[in-house]
C-alpha cells in the first residue's frame, strides 16, 4: 500500500458526498487510502479493493504464522521425514 499523503488523502465527508466518483477514482488510481473526516475527526478509511484484499491475505498469513510458531514452541511438530512418508503413502499408488 502506498503511504498516505495528508494533503491529498484526507477529505471531509461533505467533500466525499459532493465528489464521490472523483474520490473513488483517486483511491483506485493511486492505491492510497483516503481518510474521511467528520467534524474534524477521522471517521472512515476508503481503500482500493485490491489493496484491501492484499491486506486481508497478509493478515491471514500472519495469523497462520503465529499459530505455527505457538505450536512449534509447544513442541507440536512432526519431523519432515514423517510428513513426507505420510504424503507418499496417501498420494502414491
Amino acid at each position: 500500500m502506498m503511504p498516505l499523503r495528508p494533503s491529498a488523502d484526507v477529505r471531509p465527508v461533505t467533500e466525499f458526498r459532493a465528489r464521490t466518483s472523483a474520490v473513488l477514482a483517486q483511491v483506485h488510481e493511486t492505491k492510497r487510502p483516503v481518510v474521511l473526516t467528520h467534524n474534524g475527526r477521522s471517521t472512515a478509511v476508503l481503500l482500493d479493493v485490491e489493496v484491501y484484499e492484499a491486506l486481508m491475505d497478509e493478515l491471514e498469513l500472519l495469523r497462520d504464522l503465529q499459530v505455527a510458531e505457538t505450536q512449534a514452541a509447544a513442541g507440536q511438530v512432526i519431523d519432515q521425514e514423517v510428513v513426507e512418508r505420510r504424503l507418499r503413502e496417501r498420494h502414491l499408488p
